[in-house]
């Protein structure tokens, strides 16, 4: 028997074995990986660096999933769940995973280290592992998070859907994550009930409570609109008749289309002006504007966004509602509209405008070229409200992060958090009308009942002034982050050059300075473990930042006549 054959008998004796196994290998990119085994979690070793592997979930002889993960080549940063319940009573299950770049010198993907380390589990360990996981804010228990989308409130639920990763702390896989909560600051997370589908991913979006049925799936069924984001981007729908825990996709998906690149998170409302749903959706370098009486069929009613405000980005995540204008008996519509880029300080931002709304035609009050900023940080971006909220209230979050750099922030459990809630209204300063924002109610609520003069890393710094002031926050490291205010200039700045970790972005290092329309008498300052909220009481200024201390900042300086300050604790 000659050298070759034996040689080629070996070798797929080899092949044979590892394909009986678990893995077979059939080039240098491409492998099969059966599963075996029954457990609720196969557990896939992630290396951030790693490229990207595409991979297809297979049960008799079809696709059933597909998913993306950076699978660990040589070093692993953290697991991520993939859970096998949802393919029970499949036979034949098996990923067909395909790993992006050129190994054609190495061995071939054959050599990463994901494989021997794939591990089968009844659990996933969620407790957190970061030093700089929020106290009081909303987090993703694991993996990547940035837009809120589709929060609704209802029978003392407050709802919160997000862009989720379900498998990895960098952007991919968008699906909708669930969390709820009965005070806005203390939340629990329900899984990810909104998953990809034949038409794409799942991007952003709203849901409303259809007390009167509607869209015909029930009295006070939830209804969702989001952008199923595959080769073009396009508007579906889903409804849910459990309070949101579960959804069904409507078969007339999708409902919405147009040849737009950028048209996406349609944002619903019920107008009771014209007794219509009213819809905003975001249309690249501009806002639509829908109705309809039934939130299957909508009527294309105009457009707004031509030459007014900031547009150094793309337009998207809008919100539109009615709300008094503070101190007069006006009423007056608030258009929100994040950007990216485009921000007073690089980045993501939200601006917005006030105006009109017929139920047909937004009308700004402002100027054409006038921009308008609800937050004037960093990190503050894709805010809108939650639908029924009780009172009357507009109850606002935010993605608390920047698109410059939210993929290498510090973390790697979880990316990103949710500002604390905030109220939204309007108020008139030398003929314009702003946005107030001010810290929701449930906050006040957290905070404990004794106040102290001793800093802490989840707390909230109440500051009252008598004109100019410059508070300090810093640790024994030398790190701090410097906030002055001017009462003769009437504006307000934030310094986080030396807050701590700033070196994973150039773009993170920064001053952020905001307008305060009028003087400022108390300061309302949230601090988390990594992220300072800074408020007018009144609510005329709103500065959100991100920071990184090595360790907690503990302790305050306050200079100015007669600036005197209390801390609460948070928890």
């Amino acid at each position: 028997m000659d050298r070759l054959f034996i040689s080629s008998l070996l070798a797929l004796c080899s092949l044979t074995m590892v394909h009986a196994q678990e893995t077979c290998f059939l080039n240098n990119n491409h492998c099969v990986y059966r599963i075996q085994k029954v457990s609720k979690y196969l557990l896939m070793p992630v290396q951030e660096t790693a490229e990207m592997s595409n991979i297809k979930v297979i049960a008799g002889n079809r696709q059933i999933k597909a998913l993306n993960v950076r699978l660990a080549m040589n070093k692993i940063d953290y697991y991520v769940p993939l859970d096998l319940e949802e393919f029970k009573g499949q036979n034949g299950l098996a990923l067909d995973v395909h790993v992006n770049g050129t190994y054609r010198y190495d061995g071939g993907i054959s050599s990463f280290s994901c494989w021997k380390n794939m591990k089968f589990s009844d659990s996933y360990d969620m407790t957190n592992r970061e030093q700089y996981r929020s106290v009081y804010h909303h987090t993703p228990a694991y993996g990547w998070m940035n837009d809120p989308n589709g929060m609704f409130f209802k029978d003392g639920v407050w709802h919160l859907y997000f862009q989720h990763n379900p498998y990895g702390s960098q952007w991919e896989n968008m699906t909708w994550g669930h969390s709820t909560s009965t005070d806005l600051i203390h939340w629990t997370f329900q899984g990810d009930p909104v998953q990809p589908d034949a038409w794409g991913a799942i991007f952003s979006g709203s849901s409303v409570v259809d007390k009167n049925n509607t869209a015909g799936f029930g009295g006070n069924a939830i209804v969702a609109l989001y952008t199923s984001a595959g080769e073009n981007q396009m508007q579906s729908m889903a409804y849910s008749t459990d309070d949101g825990k579960t959804f069904t996709k409507y078969d007339g998906n999708p409902i919405i289309t147009s040849k737009v690149p950028d048209f996406r998170d349609p944002h619903m409302f019920w107008n009771e002006d014209i007794k219509k749903w009213n819809m905003i959706l975001a249309a690249g370098q501009q806002m639509n504007i829908y109705s309809s009486d039934n939130l299957k069929d909508w009527k294309f009613e105009s457009s707004f966004g031509a030459e007014y405000g900031s547009h150094g980005g793309v337009w998207e995540c809008p919100d539109l509602m009615k709300m008094p204008v503070r101190g007069t008996d006006k009423q007056k519509w608030l258009l929100i509209c994040n950007i990216n880029p485009g921000g007073p300080f690089g980045g993501s931002a939200t601006q917005y405008f006030v105006g009109d709304f017929d139920g047909h035609e937004f009308k700004c009050e402002s100027k054409p070229n006038v921009s308008k900023w609800m937050d004037y940080g960093k990190d503050h971006y894709a805010t809108v409200t939650f639908d029924n909220a009780p009172d009357g209230r507009h109850v606002a979050l935010a993605w608390m992060s920047n698109w410059q750099y939210a993929a290498v922030v510090p973390t790697t459990q979880f990316r990103s958090a949710n500002s604390i809630p905030r109220d939204l209204g309007l108020f008139e300063y030398k003929g314009e009308t702003y946005c107030s924002v001010t810290p929701s109610p449930e906050v006040t609520a957290a905070r404990s009942k004794r106040a102290s003069r001793s800093l802490s890393e989840a707390c909230e710094l109440v500051v009252n002034l008598k004109g100019d002031a410059t508070i300090i926050l810093s640790n024994d490291k030398g790190e701090r982050v410097t906030m002055d205010y001017s009462a003769k200039n009437e504006t307000f700045e934030m310094d986080r050059t030396r807050s701590g970790k700033i070196d994973f972005s150039p773009e993170f290092m920064s001053i952020t300075k905001a307008p305060t329309y009028g003087k400022i008498n108390q300061l309302r300052i949230f601090i988390d473990k990594s992220s300072i909220e800074a408020f007018d009481a009144e609510g005329k200024m709103a500065m959100t930042n991100l920071v990184f201390p090595t360790k907690p900042y503990t302790r305050v300086t306050v200079k100015g006549k007669k600036g005197k300050y209390m801390v609460y604790n948070i928890k």
